[in-house]
């Protein structure tokens, strides 16, 4: 789907699977929890303004190809004017702000037999400049724990995505998330107890 034909179409799918799980904050027809295949979420990905700063950005995800992989989240349905107005916000949440681009996958909703649809994703890629690339749970743990932006803490965007999975997607064992949660968890616990 072209960006003309996204802007012009009377309903529209957005995948969610980092923030917008929890906090969309655009208004929608309905919203469906599901998969994408073809993708595995890390915390790759730099946030030099909703979860950190220039001095010490923090760590959000984004989206790694591989065939093996399946990514849950959130996909929610604008329709009418709503896809206006949720692409003019998102595109300046996660384009301008977070440093992500567009593209159209296969959303599989769960408990589902019928045909995926197509949904929006947005991508941060490695040529972009906040892309930080892949490093041990302990070391994104450990500046998940000490970062913060005009959003609010980095530790509450790993909470409440680790949250998010636990109650919507119990059946899932997403390793690498909950692995940057441990490790996080325990550096705080530390700051904590050298007060």
């Amino acid at each position: 789907m072209k960006p003309q034909d996204i802007i012009a179409a009377k309903s529209l799918w957005i995948f969610g699977y980092g923030s917008l799980v929890w906090k969309p904050d655009f208004k929608y027809k309905r919203s469906k929890v599901g998969h994408i295949r073809g993708y595995k979420r890390r915390f790759w990905h730099g946030d030099n303004h909703h979860r950190g700063n220039d001095e010490m950005p923090g760590r959000v995800v984004t989206l790694i190809e591989d065939d093996d992989e399946c990514t849950w989240g959130v996909a929610f349905e604008v329709t009418g004017a709503q896809v206006d107005e949720s692409l003019s916000y998102l595109n300046v949440r996660e384009t301008v702000c977070g440093g992500y681009t567009t593209k159209m996958v296969d959303f599989y909703p769960e408990g589902e037999e019928h045909a995926p649809v197509s949904a929006l994703l947005y991508i941060a890629t490695s040529d972009n400049p906040l892309y930080l690339g892949p490093a041990s749970p302990e070391e994104i743990g450990a500046q998940i724990a000490v970062s913060s932006g005009k959003s609010g803490h980095n530790m509450e965007y790993l909470l409440k995505l680790a949250m998010f999975m636990r109650s919507s997607c119990p059946q899932v064992e997403d390793r690498h998330l909950f692995s940057v949660e441990t490790a996080a968890l325990t550096v705080v616990s530390y700051l904590l107890a050298a007060q």
